[in-house]
């Protein structure tokens, strides 16, 4: 009986959606997170009779046919892309990207990541990092003697000292940009990879190409909706209930049948 292979995809497919939905709400407080959507198609048609087919000796031919479908798969789970909201910290290290680019990282294997976390910190160097530790690039060093740091819109990093008025421009932020951000692969700990399907990075100074400035002392929210994620739950719930209601009901016609004399 189809129907039973029919309503086992159909339960996978919204366990998939309620785990998705779930990852989003558990991420509500991470910093630049987006929102996923996990997305489906149905699967392949059995064909009984072809639309089109000829059905009689005179050539009448057969408006629809019957083509009896197999259930659904899984196709992706895609990023929703979304700006956060910008909350303020007043910290000197948090800066926020208010735009699509993204801070470049470098991971200890040397490998190239990308984040929107722009919770920065100093090592006991002085090197501005990530929260895991992984360095900005291009690597950015804050002076011992540093009173403080400023941070404009252009990226520009400047160290203030005692014996000086004025800022000593010390670095420079890059932001990068992708042709299909729903094309990079996330690593977790808000790092995200270049792919064949994003392309390659498109690497700029902040203000330029579209891809944002930087905003010290502020942090990027996470862009999850929780109203519309616990919307999204109800309903899959309620698709999960009525896919086992069908197994249900394919078992009981099963044991009819068996039931035969």
């Amino acid at each position: 009986m189809r129907a039973l292979k029919i309503a086992a995809t159909g339960m996978l497919a919204q366990q998939m959606r309620v785990e998705t939905i779930s990852n989003n709400l558990a991420n509500m407080s991470t910093t630049g997170y987006n929102a996923r959507r996990a997305e489906f198609a149905d699967l392949h048609y059995q064909q009984m009779t072809r639309p089109g087919a000829i059905n009689a000796s005179d050539g009448t031919v057969l408006p629809a046919g019957v083509q009896l479908g197999l259930g659904v798969r899984p196709t992706a789970v895609s990023v929703h892309v979304a700006q956060g909201s910008l909350a303020a910290t007043g910290g000197d290290l948090d800066v926020a990207i208010d735009g699509n680019g993204f801070l470049e990282v470098t991971l200890p294997s040397g490998q190239t990541a990308y984040t929107r976390d722009g919770g920065l910190k100093r090592t006991g160097e002085g090197v501005i990092v990530t929260s895991d530790g992984y360095p900005v690039s291009p690597e950015i060093v804050i002076p011992e003697d540093a009173q403080s740091i400023s941070i404009n819109g252009d990226g520009e990093v400047y160290a203030y000292f005692t014996d000086t008025p004025a800022g000593q421009l010390i670095g420079q932020f890059n932001l990068t940009g992708f042709t299909n951000i729903k094309g990079l692969e996330a690593l977790g700990s808000n790092l995200f990879a270049e792919t064949e399907a994003s392309g390659p990075p498109i690497v700029t100074t902040p203000g330029l190409d579209g891809l944002g400035t930087l905003r010290q002392g502020f942090l990027e929210e996470s862009s999850v909706d929780a109203v519309r994620e616990i919307t999204e739950l109800i309903a899959a719930q309620r698709g999960y209930e009525m896919n086992s209601k069908v197994i249900s009901a394919a078992d009981q016609m099963m044991g009819a049948m068996t039931q035969v004399r």
